[in-house]
């Protein structure tokens, strides 16, 4: 699925995740930014493409800045930003 027009998601509050996906055509590029991520980067950034691999994108530029979300947190973010992207929420 192709992502369509500049979307987001989540807030800055602690706990939280906020999540922007763009379109792209060169791929997925993966911006991060996250209180945690010494500790728990790459398990975010795997989190993360799954979610976009779930939903079909295989192109996009993701920007998201983490505040310590929990894992379901993360997800449900990502997966509304690449709905609000595709035009479907």
């Amino acid at each position: 699925m192709e992502i369509l027009k500049r979307a987001s998601a989540g807030t800055m509050e602690s706990s939280d995740a906020y999540v922007e996906i763009e379109p792209a055509s060169n791929g997925l590029n993966i911006q991060l930014e996250s209180v945690v991520k010494g500790q728990f980067g790459e398990s975010i950034d795997r989190t993360i493409r799954q979610v976009l691999s779930e939903q079909g994108v295989e192109n996009a530029n993701v920007r998201v800045v983490d505040r310590g979300a929990l894992e379901c947190v993360l997800r449900a973010r990502v997966e509304t930003a690449v709905l609000r992207g595709k035009g479907e929420q």
